[in-house]
């Protein structure tokens, strides 16, 4: 077994801990300014935390434009990533001024909300509306903040493209998410070959 400690450094080509902990959901984040700058940047650290009522987080290494925004305005959008928009989300990676609007970097079409000022990505198949429920420095173990904000939104509106409802049943394959690998640039998506079904134990 390879084994290191975190703090004296792993001793490989590239850092493993987000290629392990992988592949994840991104969180392609839309959100507007006190002033109406809009903004859209995509982040791997990302996931559901809560079921009811539903808490979805992402963690912003720094204080980005993103967090600036949700800490004034208490309100995002999550937009799915599917395969075809891959391109478009990583041009809304790029470092640029705040006053850049990604949605036209990228050439994406911007969705009114119904609950909330954000816009949404049109093109995206599943958009969430959310109010910011809480933001967290991140912790070291010996008490120390971080760099690192932890963003978590309830999501009080959602919206789903009808073609991925079969009979009621949300239809993840075809929904076709873009999932964030390790690397300097790795992502999977999903195939019905890779399906398998665990129902829980009934003891």
């Amino acid at each position: 077994m390879h084994f290191y400690q975190p703090a004296q450094g792993h001793g490989l080509a590239h850092d493993p801990l987000n290629s392990i902990i992988a592949p994840r959901p991104i969180g392609w984040i839309s959100s507007i300014s006190a002033a109406g700058q809009v903004n859209l940047a995509p982040y791997s650290f990302f996931n559901l935390f809560n079921y009811s009522p539903p808490i979805i987080g992402f963690a912003s290494t720094g204080w980005k434009d993103s967090v600036q925004n949700i800490q004034q305005s208490g309100e995002f959008c999550w937009n799915l990533v599917s395969r075809p928009l891959a391109a478009a989300m990583n041009q809304t990676s790029a470092t640029v001024p705040a006053e850049v609007n990604e949605f036209e970097l990228a050439g994406l079409t911007m969705a009114e909300s119904r609950l909330v000022r954000p816009p949404q990505v049109a093109e995206s198949l599943v958009r969430f509306e959310c109010k910011l429920s809480q933001l967290l420095p991140l912790k070291a173990a010996d008490g120390r903040e971080l760099p690192t904000w932890l963003v978590l939104g309830e999501v009080i509106g959602v919206h789903i493209a009808p073609q991925l409802l079969v009979n009621g049943v949300f239809d993840t394959l075809a929904a076709d998410p873009l999932l964030r690998g390790g690397g300097p640039g790795e992502y999977f998506t999903l195939s019905a070959s890779q399906k398998m079904t665990l129902l829980r134990p009934q003891v």
